[in-house]
């Protein structure tokens, strides 16, 4: 990320560079909240939160229901040029091999049945609304986001402070996670937003700047051609420090130069630390997701006080498949190895007890593949939930679906069997505030429980 770029997005206050600030919505009730620190620090909880901007497809971890899809679609699916249902109904061709690996080893859920009845209702499948309400983990559009709603309950109860380094990361830039409540978040618990080069942006490179003309390159004999192009010089970077001391009021501002060196100094340490040897599971070469995703792990591995990270997918593309979706294909199987080499880089670190990935976006497609060779909004999708062994019993593949035909052309959507264990998206939210120590997360959510997958 060029410094530019950087200072644009973010502002240097306290012990965090922050995300600018959101409309504030109303606020939290700490009163109607119940915290376990016990169940807290028995977790030990790290999240990485991919979400996947536009409405994923369901299909590629949900072939189910192929081949009456099949038979009823406006399109052949022969389009896709490969369509192999996996052990587990996966689809092999995007990303189905990786996803029966994971599956297998247990490292892995698939819950196929995240179904919003109340969107169906209203006949809701807006990319705004529903990003916004799944990232806020409510339906209710001036609730805060989940991050920022979890970051306010840890500082409550002693567990988020000033002294804590980096709790919530966002290589995603701006999204509704960190949208704020009628109370502003203490600058300390707002993300950091950083890139998946981790480049620091606590240092300060201070050049010398000097311009030569031609006739003075010629005639200065202590011309170096080094100044032209900018030199550091340390003893700027020095005097600038000395005088922030001398010259900002006691408060957050000289707290923050002062702690400048120090982030700068642990961000490099951070930076030098080598991915363990993956092996046949190394990431991708030459994807900048697939390095967002180890930037990140890297950081959780090596950082106890981040909770949360939130990326989104970009390096893969995004995810609004109207037509021409056979690019899905790639991102999945791209996204999947990605994710597979993410948890042997967890397992090799010794974290998949308290590292967990959830996996998910605003909704899921319709499956009828339509004239233009894609899919229309739908309302399922699938949550994939990673690691977390030392609080999540992973149980393979979760729901069962069945296709509905609406009687015109283009609508053709997969629903939770009736039986089936099915749930509202905003239980993806009150699951993440259970890993975190929240007791009674429904409070939150608007009455929403946790999946069902804690051990």
């Amino acid at each position: 990320m060029q410094r530019r770029e950087f200072i644009r997005l973010s502002l240097l206050v306290g012990t965090a560079v922050f995300l600018p600030q959101f409309s504030y919505s109303k606020s939290l009730d700490l009163s109607k909240i119940s915290f376990s620190s016990s169940l807290y620090n028995s977790n030990k909880a790290q999240t990485i939160i991919i979400f996947m901007y536009g409405g994923a497809s369901q299909l590629a971890g949900n072939l189910s229901n192929i081949e009456e899809i099949q038979k009823a679609s406006q399109s052949s699916y022969d389009y896709f040029r490969g369509l192999t249902k996996t052990e587990h109904g996966c689809w092999e061709e995007a990303g189905g091999a990786n996803m029966e690996e994971l599956l297998q080893n247990g490292d892995m859920t698939i819950f196929r049945t995240c179904f919003s009845q109340i969107r169906e209702d209203v006949g809701n499948k807006a990319h705004g609304e529903c990003t916004s309400q799944n990232q806020r983990g409510s339906f209710d559009d001036n609730s805060a986001g989940i991050i920022a709603n979890l970051a306010s309950i840890l500082e409550f109860n002693g567990v988020v402070s000033a002294d804590t380094v980096m709790p919530f990361i966002t290589l995603d830039g701006e999204s509704t996670f960190y949208t704020e409540g009628d109370t502003p978040l203490k600058d300390f618990l707002k993300p950091l937003s950083i890139n998946e080069e981790l480049d620091n942006p606590y240092s300060r490179d201070i050049r010398r700047w000097f311009y030569y003309s031609d006739r003075e390159r010629e005639s200065n004999e202590n011309y170096n051609e080094d100044d032209d192009k900018g030199g550091f010089d340390p003893s700027i970077d020095s005097m600038m420090d000395s005088l922030s001391q001398q010259s900002n009021q006691k408060g957050k501002i000289k707290e923050a130069f002062s702690k400048r060196q120090a982030m700068a100094d642990f961000i490099d340490q951070i930076s030098s630390k080598k991915t363990p040897n993956l092996g046949e599971d190394s990431y991708p070469e030459n994807n900048s997701f697939a390095q967002k995703l180890e930037t990140s792990i890297k950081i959780l591995t090596h950082n106890p006080d981040t909770k949360v990270i939130t990326i989104g997918t970009g390096g893969l593309g995004g995810w609004d498949d109207h037509d021409d979706a056979r690019e899905y294909v790639k991102r999945m199987e791209s996204l999947f190895s990605s994710l597979k080499s993410a948890m042997a880089h967890i397992q090799a670190e010794g974290k998949d007890q308290q590292i967990n990935i959830m996996v998910f976006g605003e909704f899921g497609r319709n499956v009828n593949l339509n004239s233009a060779k894609g899919w229309d909004h739908g309302n399922l999708q699938n949550l994939y939930l990673l690691g977390g062994h030392g609080y999540f019993k992973h149980k393979g593949v979760v729901g069962e679906t069945v296709v509905e035909e609406s009687g015109q052309i283009n609508r053709l959507y997969q629903k939770p069997k009736s039986g089936s264990y099915w749930f509202e998206p905003m239980s993806i939210a009150s699951t993440l505030y259970k890993i975190y120590g929240i007791e009674n997360p429904k409070n939150l959510t608007g009455g929403y429980e946790a999946i069902d997958i804690f051990v």
